[in-house]
């Protein structure tokens, strides 16, 4: 077998249920995706196939992870892109984005200049149509010979020009002057000046600004000036009006690309039309948009100079239909640029010093361009360095490996590296001695595993035969030898003794309190009628046993139920261990009278507990090394959640539930180390 399919066996081998279930779903998508399939069902099975493509993905990047960084040499490569070239790469994709936003604001103010510079026009051209007429109107003084006026030559009078001729020569004057900055400039003259009042108010006698008008379908958006001319019998109303059309557009900001002006009408819900554009309280859809003529995106002048799209708010008064004026109405300019233009535009007043500070910044990209090679060649010789020494001391390893305790690490400097060189042939010196305290640790673990197997020989090698009764344990000891404690004992055909204990400490010192323990409950137990006898009592003859036979520091929680199969009764005494459970019907009933834990007090007086049990119920007795494995966020497992497992399981076997209980408890600590004994007893009452 060649390497690489060696290498694929071993993959595959890793390969867990669930990731062959995923690739199996991942390949059915794709294939279900490129025959173009359509449905519910096959639109489904896309989605969970993107699902498992996601999971698959995760699943290689941690495997190609691992594979990668098992090299030194790799990891430092890696911390040197997260520490270096993470942060400038993520730097400058600040910078750029920084960038597009000042270019996008920079393009957003040109077109705003301009078309404002254009409504600034007209508003002038009104005022100087107002001034024109107003001499236009005023008549001329003669004044007496011997005035200064009359030293002069006596102009000819010009001959009297009616209303509408004076507004036409006006009007021609302003087409032949700004007909080219203007494209499609009106020139009005009307008496009516309601529009005026509705827009600039009761006082106003001008404005000038961008409005949308409803009744105009055709060009409804234009730049309006409008201005009241006084005259004898009454206001005369100059309107000058630009149709916003696609010749204006072409007309204005030279240095954005294509523009397009979207206008706006009020959005009507259920009529589904587009994107919604909320401004306050108000919502608007498009109306119509007005693209500009004959423009479109400038050529870029390099690889980068990547266009800006923009979309940009111009404020104009909205005429309604009704005759109603609305301010502020949402006008939106969409309009793209290249930075390379906006970039002629901003630098244009520099001049002739636009070149030099062109230069000064390609100078210093250049030194910055050479410290950053000076740094990756100081950080190749680091890494070097640094690997070098890590190499030698995992050859060296390989000695030690081999059992080749001479081999002796060459020190080559006297850095961090060189005194763990110097560490590492220090450690094999003393190689010989480790050893031989591992060969007497091995000797103490046969002793203790001598020991594990006569613990063992004291827990119930059977299981009593009482009718309607089941009853499974588990016991996973923490050390080899455990702490904890569990027996159930036959006292008559119809009642069994379940006792569960959870001996202080762990190791030799608790088995051997434990064989005392259970040796002094059989002896107690086994008498004839003890199954009458109260299980107070006999839980206070245990506790004088303990405090006279063993040291003040040792005690032992512990619980016992005697089980009536006859008359369906349980009494049971808790010493100070966690309360039993009897589940029945989904509900639990916690036993927990009694009084405290053996071996302190020796005269003190238990309680016993007395009920009724249902039938089919389960009794569940548990050491605290069940509810107090923890989770990654230091929770407890605790007594509710066993409760809650147990309550789910409750009609299965004992052993599985358990098993149920174990595997529960482990799931939830995330680890199959233990920080202590676990014990669990159930015993199902029929």
């Amino acid at each position: 077998m060649t390497p690489f399919l060696s290498k694929l066996k071993q993959f595959w081998q890793r390969l867990s249920t669930l990731d062959l279930s995923a690739l199996v779903f991942a390949i059915f998508g794709a294939i279900v995706a490129l025959a173009g399939l359509q449905g519910s069902a096959f639109g489904f099975a896309k989605f969970l196939a993107a699902c498992c493509g996601v999971y698959l993905l995760v699943r290689l990047l941690g495997w190609w992870r691992n594979r990668l960084l098992w090299s030194l040499r790799n990891r430092l490569i890696v911390a040197y892109v997260f520490i270096a070239v993470v942060p400038i790469l993520l730097i400058l994709i600040l910078v750029i984005l920084a960038g597009r936003i000042v270019y996008s604001q920079l393009g957003a103010y040109l077109l705003y200049e301009d078309i404002h510079g254009r409504v600034e026009m007209i508003r002038d051209i009104s005022e100087h149509i107002a001034a024109a007429d107003a001499t236009q109107q005023t008549p001329q003084s003669s004044g007496p010979e011997g005035t200064s006026g009359g030293k002069k030559k006596r102009a000819a009078r010009l001959p009297a020009l009616t209303q509408e001729e004076s507004e036409r020569i006006l009007a021609n004057q302003s087409h032949t002057v700004h007909d080219r900055e203007l494209p499609g400039l009106d020139i009005a003259f009307s008496d009516d000046i309601a529009l005026l009042r509705n827009v600039a108010g009761p006082a106003g006698n001008s404005f000038a600004g961008i409005m949308q008008q409803d009744d105009r379908p055709d060009d409804p958006l234009s730049l309006i000036s409008m201005r009241a001319i006084p005259r004898p019998h009454g206001l005369r109303l100059v309107t000058l009006r630009v149709p916003v059309t696609p010749e204006f557009l072409a007309s204005i900001a030279p240095d954005l690309g294509a523009i397009q002006i979207n206008l706006m009408e009020p959005y009507l819900p259920g009529t589904g039309r587009g994107a919604v554009y909320t401004s306050g309280t108000k919502q608007y859809v498009l109306a119509k948009p007005v693209v500009a003529k004959a423009r479109g995106l400038q050529r870029p002048m390099f690889w980068f100079d990547t266009a800006v799209e923009v979309v940009s708010r111009l404020d104009a008064a909205h005429l309604n239909r009704d005759g109603r004026v609305e301010s502020l109405w949402p006008v939106l300019a969409v309009f793209n640029a290249r930075p390379s233009h906006l970039n002629a535009r901003i630098f244009s007043s520099l001049g002739e010093l636009r070149d030099t500070y062109l230069w000064l910044f390609l100078g210093l990209g250049i030194l910055f361009l050479l410290i950053e090679i000076a740094a990756l060649i100081t950080g190749i010789v680091l890494t070097t360095r640094i690997t070098t020494a890590v190499s030698d001391l995992y050859h060296a390893t390989q000695f030690v490996q081999a059992s080749d305790f001479s081999h002796r690490v060459n020190v080559q400097h006297s850095d961090q590296l060189g005194v763990l060189g110097e560490s590492f042939n220090k450690m094999t010196e003393s190689i010989t001695d480790l050893i031989e305290e591992q060969k007497q640790r091995l000797r103490l673990q046969n002793e203790i595993s001598i020991a594990r197997e006569v613990q063992n020989q004291l827990f119930p090698q059977q299981v009593p035969e009482v009718p309607g009764v089941q009853i499974e344990a588990i016991c996973k000891a923490a050390r080899t030898v455990s702490g904890d404690y569990y027996d159930f004992i036959q006292l008559s055909p119809t009642h069994i003794a379940i006792a569960v204990a959870d001996i202080s400490g762990k190791g030799i010192s608790a088995a051997l309190l434990m064989a005392s323990l259970q040796a002094a409950l059989r002896s107690q137990v086994l008498a004839p009628g003890t199954e009458h006898l109260s299980t107070a009592e006999l839980v206070a003859r245990l506790n004088k046993h303990l405090v006279r036979n063993t040291g003040d520091d040792r005690f032992a929680t512990f619980f016992i139920a005697v089980y009536d199969s006859a008359t369906r009764t349980l009494r049971y005494t808790n010493a100070g261990h966690l309360p039993s459970f009897l589940i029945s019907h989904g509900k639990s009933t916690r036993l927990d009278k009694g009084g405290m834990v053996l071996g302190v007090v020796e005269d003190y007086e238990y309680e016993e507990g007395q009920l009724s049990v249902p039938v089919g119920a389960i009794l569940v007795g548990y050491s605290d090394g069940l509810v107090e494995p923890e989770n990654v966020y230091g929770e407890e497992f605790g007594i509710r959640r066993v409760e809650e497992a147990a309550i789910r399981v409750q009609a299965s076997e004992p052993r599985v539930v358990a098993e149920s209980l174990m595997t529960a408890a482990e799931e939830w600590a995330g680890t199959p180390e233990q920080a202590d004994d676990m014990t669990v007893i159930v015993a199902r009452l029929q």
